[in-house]
């Protein structure tokens, strides 16, 4: 049975690493329940607690993922149409050249997302370096957002290799 639980937890682990780039995947949340089957079944964590704390990180990095991506499109300046645009270009980008889709799709999407707001605005000439500049900061956001949540996957791999007990 533990070969089983094993087996389940290395693909979950793999998930939840893979999770970390493609935003469909809840890579965090699908490692941290790797954890957890880990310490019920396989090899109890060190602290009791850990479950606990790595419960309120998984959680706080799944929600700073999507914060930390719209932060970056006001903060470089864009409106509701830039945020809303990265949003709709980083679902698109999920269908198109995998990788490449993703970071261009945000990019993209947070660019055409400016001009509208540009347009909308009704100001003299659209400004395509303000455009590129709030675009920079959505994918600013999503690499940060990915790092992240790569972080986290990795360093519960850590964790439930570290909870393992040494054989010699």
């Amino acid at each position: 049975m533990d070969m089983f639980f094993i087996i389940i937890i290395i693909l979950l682990l793999f998930i939840g690493v893979i999770g970390s780039f493609f935003p469909v995947i809840p890579g965090p949340p699908i490692s941290y329940v790797a954890l957890f089957l880990s310490h019920f079944y396989v090899s109890p964590l060190k602290d009791k607690n850990d479950l606990w704390l790595w419960a309120i990180v998984v959680v706080t990095v799944t929600i700073l993922d999507f914060w930390v991506q719209i932060y970056g499109v006001k903060k470089f300046g864009g409106g509701k149409k830039a945020v809303n645009g990265s949003i709709l270009g980083l679902i698109i980008g999920i269908f198109f050249i995998p990788g490449i889709g993703l970071i261009i799709g945000p990019f993209l999407g947070a660019f055409i997302g400016a001009l509208l707001d540009y347009s909308e605005a009704k100001t003299e000439g659209v400004n395509v370096n303000n455009a590129v500049k709030i675009a920079l900061g959505a994918f600013a956001g999503f690499l940060l957002g990915t790092l992240l949540k790569l972080i986290v996957s990795l360093y519960i791999i850590y964790i439930i290799i570290d909870s393992i007990p040494s054989v010699c």
